[in-house]
């Protein structure tokens, strides 16, 4: 299944917000730890978003795919 540039953009930003935890942690920086926490929770929140559409997409074609095969 391929992922929409949304949905890796998404899972980048939940990378690079873990990778910023980890770093905040090790340095004892709360500031960097808290932004990384926080972008990490954006990264989810957009893909739950992407996961949503696709979802939607997937109904909306199942409803046409059933309506296509009683129009024949």
């Amino acid at each position: 299944i391929l992922m929409s540039e949304d949905k890796i953009s998404a899972k980048l930003e939940q990378l690079s917000g873990s990778v910023k935890e980890g770093f905040g942690k090790l340095t004892g920086d709360k500031e960097i730890e808290v932004e990384g926490i926080v972008e990490k929770g954006i990264g989810k929140a957009k893909e739950l978003v992407e996961d949503a559409k696709d979802s939607i997409e997937g109904a909306v074609q199942g409803i046409k795919n059933a309506f296509d095969k009683e129009d024949k």
